[in-house]
């Protein structure tokens, strides 16, 4: 199973939760959206133990395939977007590309960010 890892999972890999690691060892092949690497980079900003966090995430990076955002994710982004409004459940807009990242590569999300569940054709598993 393919699995983008949502910057909640991102966070527990690199601090070490144990529960993660189940999660982690169903996926075949590792996806990061560079849209958790900006929200994981900017958290980072604020960060005492900065140097330590960023040199782990140099060294996970060389773990994953890090997904490209192009026309094709622009399109899935906006029919998502589109269902969740006409469903009257909009979840927030980052969320929204890594569910068109997920759905574009036909792979699961690794988060326990629930509002994910409401993204039709798309997968959230959990630790």
């Amino acid at each position: 199973m393919e699995v983008v890892v949502d910057t909640n999972a991102l966070s527990a890999w690199l601090d070490g939760d144990p529960g993660i690691a189940k999660s982690l060892s169903q996926a075949t092949n590792l996806l990061l959206s560079p849209v958790v690497l900006g929200e994981y980079r900017f958290g980072l900003l604020a960060s005492r133990e900065r140097v330590a966090y960023e040199a782990k995430l140099q060294q996970l990076e060389r773990s994953f395939v890090v997904l490209a955002l192009d026309a094709t994710t622009a399109a899935v982004y906006a029919d998502i977007r589109r269902q969740l409004k006409a469903n009257g459940t909009p979840i927030p807009w980052h969320d929204v590309w890594i569910a068109a990242q997920a759905q574009q590569h036909k792979a699961t999300i690794l988060s326990n960010d629930r509002p994910f569940d409401v993204v039709q054709g798309v997968g959230r598993i959990g630790w």
